[in-house]
C-alpha cells in the first residue's frame, strides 16, 4: 500500500506556515521574516519515504488585497482549498481568529465537506495552534476550547514549529491521513520550482530583512542568467523597484547597501546549493509592476 496526497498550508500572515512547511521538509525552501507577505507564491516541498509521498504546499497569509500582485497573492491561497487531501490552518497563541473571517468560512465549509466521514480517506483538516511556547498553559486551552468550537471536525495540534515541538507527531498524523495512491512526483525531486526561484527568493529575503516601510514589497528579483560550471555557479540577477527614487535606497551610498545584500544572499545560496557561487547584482526600475498585469506574468504570477 501506498500513500500519496496534497497537504496544503494556509492561515493568516505571520503566523508560522514557512516555518512549519520547511520544519516538515527538513529543507529550507520557503523564506522568513517577521514582515508580513514575506510569501508570495505556493510554494511545493515534497517528502518521500518507501511507501508515502507528501507533497506539501506553502501559501501567503490570507490578506484583504490592495493591488494586483496582493490579489494573486490571494488566489493561492484559495487555490489551497482546491486541490487538498489534508489541510492544515496555522494560526498561532498572538493571532485574530476574525482578522480574515471570509477565508475562515471557507475553511470551515472544507473541514465540514472532507472530514464529515470520519475514516480518514475522504480528506482531514488540522488546526494547528504555533508559537506555544510563546504563551502559558492557562491562554493555550483557552485557545483549544475556542479552535473546537469555531472548527469541530478539525484535529486540533498545539505545536512550536520554530523550537520543532510537536512537529514529529504532526508528520506521523498527516501521514497516515493520506489517501492510498501512487506518487504524484519522481521520488527524488524536492519541489516544483527550479533552481533560479530560489534565488531569486533567497535575495528578496535579504532586502525584507535589510530595508523598512514599502521598500521591500515595491521590489521584485529577476535572474538572468545561471550558469553553473564545475566548481562554481555564476548568477546575474535584477532587483527591480517601481519608482527611480527607490533605486538609490536600494544601491545606497557608495553600493553600500546592495554590497551587504549581494555579500548576505551569496551566503545562502552557496549554503542551499553546497557549491561556490559568484553574484552580480543590478537594480532596475519597472514602473507600477504590482499593479500591471502583463508585468506580473512575466514574473510569475499566473493571473486567471
Amino acid at each position: 500500500m501506498h500513500r500519496s496526497g496534497f497537504v496544503n498550508i494556509v492561515g493568516n500572515p505571520n503566523v508560522g506556515k514557512s516555518t512549519l512547511m520547511n520544519a516538515l521538509v527538513g529543507e529550507r525552501l520557503s523564506i522568513i521574516t517577521s514582515k508580513a507577505q514575506t510569501t508570495r507564491h505556493r510554494i511545493m516541498g515534497i517528502v518521500n519515504g518507501e511507501d508515502f509521498q507528501i507533497v506539501y504546499s506553502d501559501t501567503p497569509g490570507v490578506l484583504h488585497p490592495n493591488y494586483k500582485l496582493q490579489e494573486q497573492m490571494l488566489e493561492f491561497s484559495r487555490s489551497a482549498l482546491v486541490d487538498a487531501d489534508v489541510l492544515l490552518y496555522v494560526t498561532d497563541v498572538q493571532d485574530t481568529p476574525d482578522k480574515n473571517a471570509e477565508f475562515l468560512q471557507k475553511v470551515k465549509a472544507w473541514s465540514a465537506q472532507h472530514t464529515s466521514s470520519g475514516n480518514g480517506k475522504s480528506g482531514a483538516c488540522f488546526l494547528i495552534i504555533n508559537k506555544i511556547d510563546l504563551t502559558t498553559q492557562e491562554t493555550l486551552e483557552g485557545l483549544v476550547d475556542f479552535w473546537h468550537r469555531e472548527l469541530p471536525e478539525a484535529e486540533i495540534l498545539p505545536i512550536s514549529a520554530q523550537e520543532r515541538f510537536g512537529i514529529d507527531q504532526l508528520f506521523e498524523q498527516i501521514k497516515n491521513a493520506l489517501p492510498e495512491c501512487p506518487p504524484f512526483f519522481d521520488k527524488e525531486q524536492l519541489t516544483d520550482k527550479p533552481a533560479r526561484f530560489f534565488v531569486n527568493e533567497i535575495i528578496r529575503e535579504k532586502i525584507l530583512l535589510n530595508y523598512d516601510k514599502e521598500i521591500p514589497y515595491s521590489v521584485e528579483v529577476e535572474v538572468e542568467s545561471f550558469l553553473e560550471e564545475p566548481k562554481i555557479i555564476r548568477i546575474s540577477a535584477v532587483i527591480y523597484v517601481e519608482r527611480e527614487s527607490q533605486k538609490g535606497i536600494i544601491i545606497g551610498k557608495q553600493g553600500s547597501a546592495l554590497k551587504k545584500v549581494g555579500t548576505q544572499a551569496r551566503h545562502d545560496i552557496e549554503e542551499f546549493f553546497q557549491k561556490q557561487v559568484f553574484l552580480q547584482l543590478f537594480v532596475k526600475v519597472d514602473k507600477d509592476w504590482r499593479s500591471n498585469q502583463g508585468r506580473l506574468r512575466h514574473y510569475g504570477y499566473d493571473l486567471n
